[in-house]
């Protein structure tokens, strides 16, 4: 979801579109750590001075001819179906605390571990000291082959860094303690049009009490879905509300009625200009009425996309929908359970979300309550430790966060891809036998999805 700020809107409103610095970052969390090896810190210098990449460009794949025949497809091989298996520093024979030898095992084993994630969507390594700092985790995903990019909330600046540097790599999670009571539906990272081909989650430092780190397979979730259900969204497609602006009752206080229609459209297009200066894909602006206080706002919508796409290296039919942390219907049910978020500054209140169907129709509260028990019956918290990293497949692997108490210091990095990840779609591709070929039928087109010509 795209974040901004109620000072950012505001300047870029009174600016026209005048909004390079309207996007401000919170100050990024401190810690006491014990000082990083030289090798280590020169790689974090070194990788700060260079500019990563954007965010690559969503790979959406074809669009699906029968989308009821390919999850029954997916459905008859349930079994054949493995997630996010655990590698310990004591399965490969080595104490925590072996730095050295965790660097030296990434390295020549980096390829079956891409393997592993893309096959299985996650891989938890547990008891590794080599990450229990900055410096280690980048040297991991380093000897991994992983491809740093950029944060896909690049654009609007809204995710600080661990370190507080501007060109880190290692971004900040969600750790606010203001942000404690608020669980994080499980989402794939994207923005847009943008999307992280893999991540690696890392803990600084555990919360004292819940802060899981949550995931779940998105096949498991494409599989267990009711077919009706499947049928209508991958029929409509979804869009997403990404932002609301809730403070625009003066107009009906203080604009007479026969200049509304003409002073909102002048709003409009001035705050339609400015976001979609920041952003790199269309967003469209809609006055509604009820908002936080019954007043007057603008929401802002995301073009409409599919709910399931085709992964780009195994050729998998799966769930690729953030409707479990962006619906505002799950939002209040869970606040219903772990209390009201608090709203510390105008932001929180900009930064609210809502799903609905491509073509802008209603999603019925039985279909979202559905999918949210499908989606809760499929996650799996992984309750992290200092030095615990899970690296994932960003199509495959939703995550997301458990409500916590304490301090909790986790981050993470985005990655445009790794080494070989070309030649293993090629391998996939062409290595296919007849099982193989089965398992994609219904996968492929030559017509690619717009949910929005249906």
């Amino acid at each position: 979801m795209v974040k901004f700020s109620i000072p950012a809107v505001a300047l870029s409103i009174g600016a026209g579109i005048s909004s390079a610095s309207a996007f401000a970052p919170s100050p990024p969390f401190s810690s006491t750590r014990r000082a990083a090896s030289p090798l280590g810190m020169a790689a974090v210098a070194e990788q700060q001075q260079r500019q990563s990449p954007l965010a690559p460009l969503t790979v959406w794949g074809d669009r699906i001819p029968d989308i009821i025949e390919s999850q029954r497809a997916v459905r008859s091989r349930s079994s054949e179906i493995e997630f996010a298996p655990t590698v310990r520093s004591s399965d490969i024979g080595l104490s925590r605390d072996d730095v050295d030898g965790q660097l030296s095992y990434f390295r020549d084993n980096a390829h079956e571990i891409r393997r592993t994630m893309v096959e299985c969507g996650a891989v938890i390594f547990r008891d590794f000291d080599l990450m229990k700092e900055q410096s280690g985790f980048v040297n991991f995903y380093e000897a991994l082959g992983m491809k740093v990019c950029l944060d896909p909330l690049h654009s609007v600046s809204a995710r600080p860094t661990v370190d507080g540097s501007k060109n880190s790599p290692v971004y900040e999670a969600v750790n606010k303690e203001s942000r404690k009571n608020f669980f994080i539906g499980m989402h794939n990272e994207f923005v847009g049009t943008r999307a992280p081909r893999a991540a690696a989650f890392v803990c600084f430092k555990p919360a004292e009490t819940g802060g899981e780190f949550l995931i779940a397979d998105g096949r498991k979730i494409f599989r267990d879905l009711d077919a009706d259900v499947v049928g209508r969204l991958y029929g409509r497609g979804i869009r997403y509300s990404v932002m609301e602006l809730p403070f625009f009752g003066w107009i009906d206080s203080y604009v007479p009625e026969f200049a509304r229609p003409a002073t909102m459209d002048l709003i409009k297009g001035l705050v339609s200009a400015a976001i979609n200066a920041k952003v790199d894909f269309a967003v469209d602006l809609r006055w509604g009425e009820g908002g936080y206080d019954g007043v007057r706002m603008l929401q802002a919508r995301a073009p409409s996309q599919p709910p399931i796409l085709v992964h780009p290296v195994t050729g998998e039919p799966h769930w690729f929908c953030n409707v479990h942390s962006h619906s505002s219907k799950l939002r209040k049910d869970r606040e219903a359970i772990y209390g009201a978020e608090r709203f510390e500054d105008g932001a929180s209140q900009i930064n609210k979300s809502d799903m609905f169907y491509g073509d802008d129709g209603v999603i019925d509260d039985s279909d979202l309550e559905h999918i949210d028990e499908v989606t809760m019956k499929n996650v799996q918290f992984v309750k992290m430790e200092a030095g615990d990293v899970v690296l994932l497949d960003n199509y495959k692997c939703m995550h997301g966060r458990n409500v916590f108490d304490g301090t909790r210091k986790h981050g993470v990095a985005w990655f445009e891809g790794w080494e070989g990840e070309e030649e293993m779609r090629r391998a996939g591709r062409n290595g296919d036998d007849d099982a193989d070929a089965s398992r994609r039928r219904g996968a492929e087109a030559a017509v690619p999805f717009f949910a929005t010509s249906l």
